[in-house]
């Protein structure tokens, strides 16, 4: 095995996706969706969350591409569709009441209502999975390294993909550490500047999102203006 090229894929693929996923600031997020719930809760959504995001990258890296040429569906509309669904999320969050979880009703290992914890349950990949954690950005990044991982030889091309996919692991385990702990992060910050940080990152999610779809859009619109341009 060539140890240098996984490295360098490996390398290529967490620090392009680590800003995208963001799992600190997608944990305060997460406490401002999910609210007071107790830690156990957390800890469940965390495993769900980061196995999601694991299987997520897992299918994307290897045939993403095939689905969506399979669909007829281009990168510039995932872009716009996913931009929306992101900057939809980002809007909420601006707008709803401050809801800053209590700590200690979150540590109390309390009986949860079997409606709230199915609930949760279904939220676990849309939309906490993606497209909070992982969205249309870390879609067209995972594409973009697989279609870059093509090697001379087979075995290269396959290290190349275990470096990326490696990668998808490592990210996982960061959103499980920063996801299961999210209430005791926010909890270690004072509750207006958590309140402020939420607002902050919320608006960063509204922005991103719609520069998401707004690249969606440049990209359809580019051939069109090319061609009339004089």
């Amino acid at each position: 095995m060539n140890l240098s090229l996984l490295w360098k894929y490996f390398a290529l693929g967490f620090s392009a996706l680590l800003p995208l996923v963001n799992p600190i600031g997608s944990a305060i997020l997460l406490v401002g969706i999910v609210g007071t719930v107790p830690l156990s809760l957390y800890r469940m959504l965390a495993r769900r969350i980061a196995i999601n995001v694991i299987i997520f990258f897992a299918i994307i890296e290897l045939g993403g591409a095939a689905v969506l040429r399979f669909f007829g569906i281009s990168l510039p509309i995932v872009q716009i569709s996913g931009g929306l669904v992101i900057a939809s999320i980002g809007w909420s969050l601006l707008n709803q009441q401050e809801n800053r979880p209590n700590a200690e009703k979150m540590q109390a290992e309390t009986a949860v209502d079997d409606e709230v914890t199915d609930s949760l349950a279904e939220k676990a990949f849309y939309p906490l999975t993606f497209p909070l954690t992982v969205g249309p950005g870390c879609l067209v990044v995972t594409l973009t390294l697989s279609a870059q991982a093509a090697q001379r030889t087979i075995p290269d091309t396959l290290t190349s993909h275990a470096g990326i996919f490696l990668s998808a692991i490592c990210m996982g385990i960061l959103v499980y550490i920063c996801y299961a702990n999210a209430p005791r992060i926010t909890h270690s910050i004072a509750p207006t500047t958590a309140h402020g940080i939420l607002r902050v990152i919320a608006f960063i999610l509204l922005c991103i999102g719609v520069q998401i779809a707004w690249s969606g859009v440049k990209a359809l619109l580019q051939p069109y203006l090319l061609q009339h341009h004089f």
